[in-house]
């Protein structure tokens, strides 16, 4: 028997905001889960008026503390399963708590939160009232990210020796907070965004594809925040050298002012045996390089256990491709696979069942944290000239 569609609210989407729209499509994508209510503006009548042109039929509320009040009051069933909190940087970590503390669990945008005793503070409400809580780190999301942490962390790579992450990007070259782009002018602000801009933005997003691919953490880092704008108060280049949990080394390193980059994100890991490279503007291949031999290329959907490589490939991994090869995943595939593996915990909770949000299947409430702690950590590296900074 099917079960019914779980129910999910907004915090945060309207007025042009961007990321919102990829969340809701990947929301309905199964049709499993569907949107049903929204606070979607601080402006209480820019709420209301936002909900109504919504592109389907939601219930709009005032603010969040309107729309957590009325929902926590419904039972089971009537009330939303889970909150989508897709706010500028500085509005994470209250409606989270407030969420949390009703009972209802959170998916949040990342970065967590803007300070290190937020996120603190919101892991131990976690882990005490046990409950679902995602950081949507979207490109994990990728299926090919999922076979490159299998390749990685099965050992086929030999030990982890370089890691290069990256995310570049160019649309904030020129003054692009100047003229009246929404998306641009909280990004550089610090009361809006914290204590770094570029990095805070992407560069958390190459340090999660890092330690999701490898499993390895950060022991030490050296940073260089760096601003080319003239008067733009939060950095628009970031660079982060670091010494890895198993003797290797990484460099994290993102750009937001690198003319003709959109949103390349990638990664290539170098371990004793061999190579592997992957990145999110051609996100259907995982590129393994091995000394002496062509390179191998593994695409979606083509994936066979057993080859002369990758030996056994996990069955529930090769289960979660959705399309054929050649039928391009993309960006709101990995979206909904995050959205698709958050429902099966969410789902878990509501019965009273055991669920496991390990970190293997989308960000944790502790990755939140740890993107969190990274930033902390890179400002006060580069406030130091670069010095070597313990994490």
């Amino acid at each position: 028997m099917s079960q019914r569609p779980l129910k999910v609210g907004l915090i945060g989407g309207g007025a042009g905001a961007f990321i919102a729209h990829p969340h809701q499509r990947a929301i309905h994508f199964d049709g499993t889960r569907r949107v049903v209510c929204a606070a979607l503006h601080p402006d209480p009548a820019v709420a209301l008026r936002e909900a109504e042109n919504w592109p389907y039929p939601i219930h709009g509320y005032k603010s969040y503390d309107e729309m957590i009040e009325a929902e926590s009051k419904k039972p089971l069933g009537e009330r939303i399963d889970y909150a989508v909190i897709v706010t500028p940087n500085h509005v994470h970590f209250d409606p989270a708590k407030k969420l949390l503390l009703a009972g209802i669990p959170v998916m949040c945008e990342k970065p967590l939160t803007i300070t290190v005793e937020e996120a603190d503070e919101l892991v131990k409400l976690v882990r005490s009232k046990k409950i679902p809580f995602g950081t949507a780190h979207t490109y994990i999301g990728h299926w090919t990210s999922r076979l490159s942490r299998f390749i990685v962390q099965s050992g086929l790579l030999g030990e982890v020796r370089w890691v290069d992450a990256y995310y570049l990007q160019g649309w904030l070259f020129e003054r692009t907070e100047d003229k009246g782009v929404m998306q641009a002018e909280w990004r550089v602000d610090p009361k809006r965004a914290g204590a770094s801009g570029c990095g805070g933005d992407i560069g958390t997003h190459a340090l999660m594809q890092l330690r999701y691919c490898t499993g390895l953490e950060l022991r030490r880092i050296s940073a260089h925040l760096e601003t080319f704008l003239p008067n733009r108060l939060l950095d628009d280049h970031f660079t982060v050298y670091a010494e890895l949990s198993n003797g290797g080394k990484a460099l994290i390193r993102a750009s937001q002012i690198s003319i003709g980059h959109k949103n390349d994100l990638g990664i290539e890991i170098v371990g004793t045996k061999g190579t592997l490279r992957w990145a999110q503007e051609d996100p259907e291949k995982v590129v393994v390089q091995l000394p002496g031999q062509p390179d191998l290329v593994y695409w979606r959907g083509c994936v066979q256990t057993n080859d002369a490589f990758l030996k056994n490939v996990p069955a529930d991994l090769l289960a979660e491709i959705t399309l054929p090869s050649g039928h391009v995943e993309a960006h709101h595939d990995a979206f909904a696979r995050l959205h698709r593996c958050f429902e099966a915990d969410v789902r878990a909770y509501n019965e009273g069942r055991p669920f496991q949000d390990d970190g293997t299947k989308y960000a944790n409430v502790e990755d939140g944290r740890m993107g969190v702690y990274f930033i902390s950590k890179a400002v006060e590296s580069s406030r130091k000239g670069g010095a070597w900074v313990e994490m």
